[in-house]
This record gives structure tokens, C-alpha cells and sequence, in this order.
């Protein structure tokens, strides 16, 4: 039997996806084209694949049962044709989308937007969100180039690589009327304290880890992003607790002063996902290591 190679991209668009809308977005077809090729699609593969719901499409057990086969079998194809195409990324011209939670914003995409200003001009990043949700990103389906941030239960169709580990510091005023070079135990929990409530999983591994050393906490405010948290700690005798390369950022704004945490509050992962399609994409592969690169000279220098 004669199969349309062609077909099988939908397939998986349609399994990603599960609606028909922004499947045809993804391929680049018109709905009704889509609609087209997926009866094309259930005759190829004798079976109905996708039933119709009020908010989507739903695969069949069959359909369910070939989609590892079919998309793995589609990203071996695209190693193989992608790991044979140069990119020369002083000339190329091209968006890159990614995801960054808020610490990596704060703190690893300003590197990397100065770095691709010197050495690859004609590359932009788009930014969206990263909070809890990873197919919310795009990167389940591949819209997205990578994610970055913490990374929990990825799908099986996701690739994993870890960044670095970074621990936690605490920053106050510079004049703090009783905090000195160093923070006890007692002076820590006796403070008020500037929380940082991004969405996604390190406001809960902060938490986890207070709770884990019986260190009590009073927050008087509770912000949304790290940009906040330098003029509400200059304004007041609050404390916020906050990673180190964070800290180390403050460290330059003279009203403010960085001190270790009373305890071990331990590490957080910072890591990068991309979907198994980009593994060998010499773009992607090029982007990917430029990163990395940034997130090794920033740990060294810290």
C-alpha cells in the first residue's frame, strides 16, 4: 500500500492540537484543506481518528495507538534532512519564540538579546509567558521554540535539558536599622517580607523550603514580578528572599544590601525544554547552545 507522507504532519497537528482551528494555523492550510486531508487521512488509515466534541476534537483509540509511532517516526525524518542544512547565524534573518518563566527574564534574557546583538543581528526573540502550564507556551506543539525555567513532568515529546542549580539570598536596605552584614535566624522571622508571587512552581519551592527549615516568614506584601521588589525593599524595612543571580543584579543599586539567608534554603533547577521536531534543527541547535553559553558565563561570574 502507497502512504502520503504528506498526511502525517496533520496527524500529529491534530493529536497536538485537538482542534481543527489551530491545527490548519499550524500547517499553514485553510480549515476546510485540513478538513479535506483528514478524510484522507481516515481512509489511509481506516479509521475515524478524531471524533468531533463541543470544544475540540478527541482521538480514537487507534489514532492514540499510532501517534508515538507517527511522530517519531517524523522527527527521524527531520534529523536527518535538518542535521545536512548550514546555518550561518551572522547572516540569518529569523524569529525565534520562547518561553521564559519571570525569573529568566529577569535575569538570562537581557545576556542573550546582548549577546545576539553582537554576533547574530538578524535573529529576534519573541517572548510569551511561561507560568504553569507548558502547553499554554505553544512548545507542546512545537509554535513555541523552547521553554525556560523549571521544568515538571514534561511530556514524552518534550526534550530536557538542565541548565543550572541556583540557590537563594536575602536583600534589604543598605541603611537597615538592625540588620548589619549578616542575618540571624531571629532577626529573619522577625522581619516583614516582600513575597514574590509569579506564577509557576518556584514561589511553591521557596515555601517548601522555609517550611522544611522551620523558618518562619511574616509577608506584609505580596508582588507580582521581580522588577517591583527593588523599590518596595529601598522603601521600607522589608526583606526579600530571592535568587542569587537576582541579588546579584541588586547588588549594583547603591540604597540596597545582600545578604546570605540565615539558613540553608537549598537549590532550584533552572532548565530548557524544546519539542523532539527541533533536536537537530541547526537554528534551534545553534540557539540552544548560545544559551547554555550565557547561563555558564553568568554562573561563573557570580
Amino acid at each position: 500500500m502507497r502512504y502520503d507522507l504528506n498526511l502525517l504532519p496533520i496527524f500529529v497537528a491534530l493529536m497536538e492540537e485537538r482542534n481543527v482551528t489551530r491545527a490548519a494555523q499550524r500547517v499553514g492550510m485553510t480549515q476546510p484543506a485540513l478538513s479535506n486531508a483528514l478524510s484522507r487521512l481516515r481512509v489511509m488509515l481506516q479509521d475515524q481518528l478524531f471524533i468531533r466534541e463541543r470544544y475540540g476534537i478527541q482521538p480514537t483509540p487507534i489514532a492514540l495507538e499510532l501517534a508515538p509511532t507517527i511522530a517519531e517516526s517524523l522527527a527521524k525524518l527531520d534529523d536527518a534532512v535538518l542535521g545536512q542544512q548550514a546555518f550561518d547565524p551572522a547572516k540569518a534573518e529569523r524569529v525565534f519564540t520562547i518561553a521564559p518563566n519571570g525569573y529568566v527574564e529577569f535575569v538570562l534574557v537581557p545576556a542573550v538579546v546582548a549577546r545576539l546583538q553582537k554576533i547574530a543581528p538578524g535573529i529576534k526573540l519573541r517572548l510569551t509567558p511561561y507560568g504553569n502550564d507548558l502547553a499554554e507556551t505553544g512548545v507542546v506543539s512545537g509554535t513555541t521554540a523552547l521553554v525556560l525555567g523549571r521544568i515538571v513532568d514534561p511530556p514524552d515529546n518534550l526534550v530536557v535539558q538542565h541548565l543550572m542549580e541556583e540557590s537563594l539570598a536575602c536583600a534589604v536596605r543598605a541603611d537597615h536599622p538592625t540588620v548589619a552584614d549578616t542575618m540571624t535566624r531571629a532577626q529573619f522571622e522577625a522581619l516583614k517580607h516582600v513575597n514574590i508571587m509569579p506564577p509557576g512552581r518556584m514561589r511553591a519551592g521557596l515555601f517548601q523550603a522555609l517550611a522544611q527549615q522551620d523558618l518562619k516568614r511574616e509577608v506584609a506584601i505580596s508582588v507580582t514580578n521581580f522588577f517591583a521588589v527593588a523599590e518596595m525593599v529601598a522603601a521600607t524595612d522589608y526583606c526579600a528572599t530571592l535568587p542569587s543571580l537576582i541579588c546579584q543584579r541588586l547588588r549594583q543599586d547603591p540604597r540596597l544590601k545582600v545578604l546570605p539567608t540565615p539558613v540553608d534554603l537549598g537549590t532550584f533547577p533552572v532548565e530548557m525544554a524544546w519539542h523532539v521536531r527541533y533536536r537537530q534543527d541547526p537554528a534551534h541547535r545553534w540557539l540552544r547552545g548560545l544559551i547554555a553559553d550565557v547561563v555558564r558565563d553568568l554562573s561563573a561570574s557570580a
